[in-house]
């Protein structure tokens, strides 16, 4: 609840006059031919509505949430696609459903096609000189040989979050084998190896972006003490820190591809001097960094939706 970006969101479309509604996948349909979904028209109250404190230091109810019953997604000005991963069939058909709304001139934030097609880890693989070594690929005997080649490898599946499906493997690792075919599910699936980052100790930088601007601070994630993940829902802790020359560089190279595909709000994860991951399905992180810095990210993007939208 402390660290949702969505409410934030909320709250900052609801600061500026906004009738803000919510559903979830299983409540998007297509019926005569059109996108519809069932919607709550949603509110926060009182002091949550301004600050954002833990709901339970408040003496009442914080929001109000109205069954509003079904509406047509073409009707809405904007719509959020706040969904974690993972990335599966149904995300895409979501998707899909999205991409009907947005043809009729409502904008979705990021754009449904984008949302297919840049897959998380395989995004950042566009961009040359920015990520580690790494191979994608479900061939046991690939993998294999990157871990003879660089030691000390990461493993990780293409559609996780949260720092599931992640796994270090040492040099010499007499696991690697059943690793391998865990994740691969017997060379049925592709997956990502990757070289090792010691700066990891240091911190899973999240960097966001907003129409390819990057927020001049990040949220540096610290594994908890025995951890290679640095992700919170992995037991890590943040800490917010100024971009380095590096990040703004990465960030330079990402930004324009970005903005041609219609990716308005990101977060990239960058490891050291490199970038890992290019998040935009659901970024998070915005209520960490305005917690310690004064900087509402969220009222930035809303900025940017409402210059859209005008």
């Amino acid at each position: 609840m402390t660290k949702d970006s969505t409410l934030s969101l909320m709250r900052a479309a609801q600061r500026r006059g906004w009738q803000v509604f919510q559903f979830e996948q299983q409540h998007l349909s297509l019926k005569r031919g059109k996108a519809v979904a069932s919607a709550f028209a949603f509110a926060l109250l009182g002091r949550f509505s301004e600050t954002l404190a833990a709901q339970d230091a408040l003496p009442g109810p914080w929001f109000r949430c109205r069954d509003v019953g079904e509406v047509e997604l073409g009707s809405f000005d904007v719509v959020f696609m706040r969904k974690d991963p993972p990335f599966n069939m149904r995300y895409i058909y979501s998707t899909y459903l999205l991409e009907r709304a947005s043809n009729l001139g409502t904008l979705v934030v990021n754009r449904p096609d984008s949302l297919r097609n840049c897959n998380e880890k395989l995004f950042a693989t566009e961009f040359e000189g920015c990520h580690p070594p790494l191979v994608v690929t479900q061939d046991a005997e690939v993998i294999r040989e990157f871990a003879s080649e660089h030691g000390d490898v990461i493993l990780k599946q293409l559609d996780g979050m949260g720092g599931a499906g992640v796994f270090l493997v040492r040099a010499g690792d007499p696991n690697l084998s059943v690793m391998i075919e865990m994740l691969t599910e017997h060379s049925q699936v592709p997956i990502m190896a990757q070289q090792y980052i010691p700066e990891i100790r240091q911190g899973d930088k999240r960097i966001l972006l907003i129409n390819g601007e990057p927020a001049p601070f990040a949220l540096a994630r610290i594994p908890a003490a025995g951890e290679t993940r640095g992700n919170l829902a992995a037991g890590g802790h943040g800490e917010v820190r100024e971009l380095s020359e590096r990040d703004k560089w990465i960030a330079r190279q990402i930004a324009p591809v970005a903005k041609e595909r219609g990716l308005l709000f990101v977060g990239i994860d960058v490891i050291g001097e490199y970038l890992t991951e290019i998040n935009i399905t659901c970024p998070t992180c915005v209520r960490e960094i305005e917690a310690h810095t004064g900087i509402d990210l969220a009222e930035r993007l809303i900025d940017h939706v409402a210059a859209r939208l005008s």
